[in-house]
């Protein structure tokens, strides 16, 4: 059994907090610059441009990439070998939140309740989704999602007649249906199978992985080129003023369902897409 002060947990999430709101991610950056190169529009290369020297600013100067830095969201990992000290793991969490948006200047975004909509103050709760692993190492996923784009996600329980064509054809026009909203060039993360909460949880999982990566599973890493492509056909564009590049990955998650289910979820992000991970 291993040891670790609630404290070490805290200071991790304060940290990251700060950094993915701040700093782009590797993959994302890449695939800004690959977009300049490949948009034949000339309108939307100048608006990858000023995405790609926005990030620059706000790497260089660390401040916020976008205004809006989200709710936050936790993909946490703990070994059966840990032994948390003082704080609960929730409470460790939140606490890293509120200190990590306080000190770093982001905005606070969450209101107490959704109809009676008074601010938290420091962007606490968060949200936590918490799975219990083999070892002796917690490993935190943080991902701020911000609404602009949380707002055109979608969940849809099809019929398992619906097959794959109607699994496209609902991520497809969930994306036709977001246009220039969610802030593209996107990123689309797609969750299929389990039940309807299942869906959506792996949806913004999806979100967290690079963008370069591909399903392990040859079939639905297959299926994220196709709808790559289909979604870039579309033709919304950076900012959604028309082009080539109206996403910059698709990542597809899934997990095992009903015989009389199929649950499909689209949690779609902004350029932007940040995540970070610490592990302890």
């Amino acid at each position: 059994m291993r040891s670790i002060l609630s404290e070490e947990i805290t200071n991790a999430v304060k940290k990251m907090c700060i950094d993915a709101n701040c700093h782009i991610n590797a993959d994302i950056l890449e695939a800004l610059k690959k977009g300049t190169e490949i948009e034949k529009n000339e309108v939307a290369k100048h608006v990858l441009s000023d995405l790609i020297r926005n990030s620059k600013i706000a790497d260089e100067q660390e401040i916020p990439i976008c205004q809006d830095t989200g709710m936050a969201v936790f993909f946490v990992k703990l070994g059966q070998e840990v032994h948390i000290e003082g704080e609960t793991l929730n409470e460790a969490i939140n606490h890293g939140v509120s200190e990590g948006y306080t000190e770093g200047y982001l905005r606070k975004s969450v209101v107490r309740d959704p109809l009676r909509r008074t601010n938290t103050g420091d962007n606490t709760p968060a949200v936590i989704y918490c799975e219990m692993v083999k070892g002796d190492k917690i490993d935190i996923m943080f991902a701020p999602k911000g609404f602009g784009s949380e707002n055109k996600s979608a969940l849809k329980m099809l019929n398992p007649s619906d097959g794959l064509n109607g699994v496209v054809e609902f991520i497809i026009d969930t994306v036709r249906c977001a246009g220039a909203n969610p802030c593209p060039p996107m990123v689309i993360g797609v969750g299929i199978g389990g039940t309807m909460d299942k869906a959506a949880q792996l949806s913004k999982m999806a979100l967290t992985r690079d963008i370069n990566s591909r399903n392990s599973d040859r079939f639905y890493a297959d299926l994220e080129n196709q709808l790559l492509n289909k979604i870039n056909a579309l033709g919304i564009g950076p900012a959604g003023l028309g082009g080539r590049i109206t996403a910059l990955g698709v990542n597809i998650e899934v997990f095992p369902t009903h015989i009389a289910g199929l649950p499909v979820a689209v949690n779609i992000s902004c350029h932007v897409t940040r995540h970070g991970e610490a592990v302890l």
